[in-house]
């Protein structure tokens, strides 16, 4: 009962506290006041009950934890407790002893045994003997009655009684023998017998000690049971008294508990008003997740809206980025225009079979997804960037990267000298991106495509004729692909006109007029360029091919000439000769590529540093594009990279290549221009004049024309236009 109304005036206060929170305050608070200032005091007195039961109750576990007789039953316990240790040592003592007389009991039987079977020997034996003697006897009797054999038997006794004495001393000696056995068996067994009963004394007086510890036992159980009576009647009487105060304690509860009911009657109605608070309470409570759900949906819908216009705002950075990333690029290419950088583009060829499978073959770079010519490779664990000027993906189409470069193709027919060329590790797609397929060409021959589409378009006022020349370095040799003696070794020489520039003499230039003679002219030298299988490389180009593209154009109308130049260079790929494999004629191939390829590295690093001497002349490659890495040509590198993990280290050398190439400053390009013949006569005289040269005087010999060289001849052009300008 006094748990009941423990908990019930528990709950009763928690309500009351609660409800005081939710309402804050009511008419009847003083009245609550009084009643919980009650209720606290009712709840000290209870506690204090609680204490003493809890105190009797221990007192009830643990009776009389102070009295003196416990220790002294402590005592007495620990007393017996030393008694049956010792009377279980005796006991094992006793045990022990009596397998030690068992075995002493045994061994005497052993003896015992043994000593009847030597005494029957013994009898056995002498009962022998005793047979032997009377034997012997007879036999003497039976001689001495024959008197004619005495000789005879005297000697025969003599012999028997000798051998009847060495059996009787042998006798003898074992009864001996056997008697000494028998008094040792004796003393042994004399001995046994003292053991034995020094054995049954010592086992009497155990027994006799035991017998008074157990008599000791006795008496200390009898006296612990008088002093475990008399503490159970103390414990007994104990219990009675707690219980009789307890009752007391108990009906001054009640009487404390039936005020409580009449206080708990007056706050009844109290707590209905309450009651009916918390019930509008929990109707609120309960029509909250609408509310919530409501305000919810309509923030979601406000959030929503602000990330969509966040949204909006970003797609419209996004495309002012881009688009000032395109400004910034624009501004970037007429910068480098007007430096004449060399402009870089990258492309990385996808993974393909002949990259094996495995982790070798995993793909080591990734792109920028916001800018084109950013792209990233991984290497030994670090991730390396490099920025380009463009830099096309796997995916990227044939006609993708001649879009970048067709700009390039078309400035040659306004007589700019303009360089192509492909630089890579072999196996990298040098000669698919210049050369491509049937189906699918590659810039060389869209590079003429977009010119005769040029030259149609400019028909009305241009002529223009297009040639096309095509050679290889194979080994430090310079060979004509388009010639009838394609083993015939070619030279580089300075063009004879003094305008500085290079050229091959005895080099075949076929004229070319439609996309048909294109085809034959790049079948005719494909099948002359020199190209082998490797490790790497199923067909490894094993030399430099070089096509050069002359444009000379004709304007009907001003008599202007113009000369422009387009080399297409398809670099023989850098490879290890290790991981080729190449021997022989194949190891020597190597060699020199790697030297060319060594020496152009050489030059770049010369132009980049702006060394007085640049060693052109070091490779026959080199040689062949001074004109377009001196600042006369507008030059573009594609570099060519593989994406597989196990070509990283050709793909960063590469790369690191491409940076170089891409900071040198070749100078701002001139376009190769020159005047022909003018409309009239009346123009030539003025011109003579303000050349001062004579009526009568002769042009000097040119190159194939008859007129000026192009360097004179641009310089008299400008010092004709000023002094045109200045007299009107």
């Amino acid at each position: 009962q006094v748990e009941t109304l423990k908990a019930k005036l528990l709950e009763q206060a928690q309500e009351i506290s609660r409800l005081r929170s939710e309402l804050g305050g009511t008419d009847a608070e003083k009245h609550r006041d009084l009643l919980a200032a009650e209720n606290e005091r009712l709840r000290q007195e209870m506690k204090a009950m609680e204490g003493e039961l809890r105190e009797l109750q221990r007192q009830q576990q643990a009776p009389c934890r102070d009295c003196p007789h416990l220790q002294e039953n402590a005592g007495l316990q620990e007393q017996l407790s030393q008694l049956q240790r010792e009377a279980e040592e005796t006991r094992a003592k006793l045990v022990e002893l009596d397998l030690e007389v068992q075995q002493k009991t045994n061994r005497l039987a052993e003896v015992e045994l043994r000593l009847k079977d030597s005494l029957a020997e013994r009898a056995e034996e002498e009962e022998r003997l005793s047979r032997r003697l009377r034997d012997s006897q007879e036999t003497i009797a039976s001689l001495k009655s024959q008197p004619q054999q005495i000789k005879y038997i005297i000697k025969t006794v003599e012999v028997e009684s000798a051998k009847v004495k060495q059996a009787l001393c042998e006798t003898q000696s074992r009864n001996q023998y056997l008697q000494e056995q028998v008094g040792m068996q004796k003393q042994v067994l004399k001995e046994m017998e003292q053991q034995l009963q020094s054995s049954q004394k010592t086992e009497a007086q155990l027994r006799a000690q035991i017998m008074m510890y157990e008599a000791e036992l006795e008496r200390a159980h009898g006296q612990m049971l008088e002093e475990m009576q008399a503490m159970e009647e103390e414990k007994n009487h104990a219990i009675e008294e707690a219980f009789s105060r307890a009752q007391v304690e108990m009906k001054a509860v009640h009487e404390n508990l039936a005020g409580v009911r009449t206080n708990l009657l007056t706050l009844q109605p109290a707590l209905r008003t309450l009651t009916h608070d918390y019930n509008s309470l929990k109707r609120q409570v309960r029509d909250f997740p609408l509310l919530l759900q409501e305000t919810l949906r309509s923030a979601r819908a406000e959030i929503s809206q602000a990330i969509e216009e966040v949204h909006s705002t970003n797609r419209e950075l996004l495309r002012k980025y881009r688009r000032e990333l395109q400004l910034r690029k624009k501004c970037h290419n007429e910068l480098v225009r007007l430096k004449g950088n060399i402009r870089v583009f990258g492309r990385v060829r996808p993974i393909t079979k002949e990259d094996g499978e495995g982790p070798e073959a995993a793909n080591a770079v990734t792109f920028d997804a916001d800018d084109d010519a950013v792209l990233h490779l991984l290497h030994k664990g670090k991730q390396v960037s490099f920025e380009l000027d463009k830099v096309f993906p796997p995916e990227a189409s044939q006609e993708e990267v001649f879009q970048e470069v067709q700009a390039l193709v078309t400035s040659c027919i306004d007589g700019y000298n303009v360089c192509i060329f492909a630089y890579g590790q072999t196996g990298a797609g040098k000669t698919y991106t210049m050369e491509g397929t049937a189906a699918n060409p590659g810039i060389n021959q869209r590079a003429l495509q977009l010119l005769f589409s040029e030259v149609r378009g400019k028909a009305a006022d241009w002529d223009y004729t297009i040639t096309v020349s095509a050679a290889e370095i194979y080994n430090e040799a310079l060979r004509d692909l388009l010639g009838k003696e394609p083993q015939e070794k070619l030279e580089i020489k300075l063009c004879p006109d003094g305008s500085g520039q290079l050229y091959v003499p005895g080099l075949t230039e076929f004229r070319v007029q439609s996309v048909e003679d294109i085809n034959k002219v790049f079948e005719f030298g494909h099948i002359k360029r020199v190209t082998e299988c490797t490790n790497l490389n199923e067909r490894s180009s094993r030399s430099h091919a070089l096509l050069i593209v002359t444009v000379r154009g004709l304007d009907r109308s001003t008599g202007l000439r113009t000369t422009g130049k387009l080399n297409l260079v398809d670099l023989a790929g850098s490879e290890r000769v290790g991981r080729s494999g190449a021997e022989g004629s194949r190891l020597r191939e190597a060699q020199h590529i790697n030297k060319s390829l060594s020496a152009l590295g050489d030059v770049i690093y010369a132009l980049r540093s702006r060394q007085g001497h640049v060693p052109f002349r070091n490779s026959k490659l080199t040689y062949l594009l001074q004109d377009s890495l001196s600042g006369d040509s507008k030059t573009l590198m594609m570099v060519q990279v593989s994406p597989a993990e196990k070509n990283t280290s050709e793909t960063l050398c590469s790369l690191k290549f491409a940076e170089r190439v891409r900071s040198v400053e070749l100078g701002p390009v001139s376009r190769k221009a020159e005047l022909g013949s003018w409309p009239s006569q009346e123009h030539l005289e003025v011109l003579r004049t303000l050349l001062g040269d004579s009526p009568g005087s002769t042009a000097p010999p040119g190159r194939g024309h008859g007129s000026p060289s192009p360097g004179q001849l641009s310089s008299r052009s400008a010092s004709i236009r000023r002094k045109l300008q200045t007299s009107g």
